[in-house]
């Protein structure tokens, strides 16, 4: 199994960390955007990042990679059993691209100091608005770690990167709480690229 990963992108992050908690021994290949392999470009019609082949199989949308690696290797189980919980769980990952991850791209892409600001400033109201349910269970609406987790920690390790300053309060001291628990996580320290680790330096 090769991995063609952004060693800096969230999107890349998260399949390392699911990659980390199953233990699959995947060929992780660090890859300059800008500057693909000719093997990426020869595996996907689209030339993107991330990447996931395993053998015959090629995939180059996240979810579908999580998910896929959750089925292939499914201990530990990364998906509620229940079908209702799963859905939730989709559900809760379709949310985080549509508010939090467009946020993200137009605070790292647009030119427009005002579309930066206001991205800023709406991810940052976004994310402490939802501190308070980490005060419930330890995971994120879940007893247990789930592809949900995969998808918010890399973002939340990014924050400092992103101008994002959380301060501690009694409204985020839940949400500081549930960071401490996410990046003490073997698997997570295990997904973590250097570039990954300068970013809280």
């Amino acid at each position: 199994m090769i991995f063609y990963s952004d060693p800096t992108s969230h999107y890349s992050h998260r399949v390392r960390i699911v990659l980390a908690e199953k233990g699959v021994s995947a060929d992780i290949v660090d890859v300059d955007p800008s500057h693909p392999p000719q093997a990426l470009s020869e595996a996907n019609p689209y030339n993107s990042l991330p990447t996931l082949v395993d053998r015959e199989l090629t995939l180059y949308e996240t979810r579908v990679m999580m998910e896929y690696l959750d089925e292939r290797f499914p201990h530990p189980p990364l998906l509620p059993v229940y079908p209702v919980a799963r859905a939730e769980s989709r559900l809760f990952m379709h949310r985080i691209e549509q508010d939090w991850c467009s946020l993200i791209e137009s605070i790292q892409n647009s030119r427009s100091d005002n579309v930066v600001k206001r991205s800023t400033k709406e991810l940052r109201e976004s994310i402490l608005a939802i501190a308070p349910i980490f005060a419930e269970k330890p995971f994120f609406m879940n007893e247990e770690f789930t592809l949900v987790d995969c998808c918010i920690a890399p973002i939340l390790w990014r924050l400092p990167t992103l101008g994002i300053d959380i301060r501690a309060s009694k409204q985020s001291k839940p949400l500081f709480t549930y960071m401490d628990a996410l990046f003490r996580r073997e698997s997570f320290q295990q997904s973590l690229t250097e570039q990954e680790r300068e970013m809280r330096l």
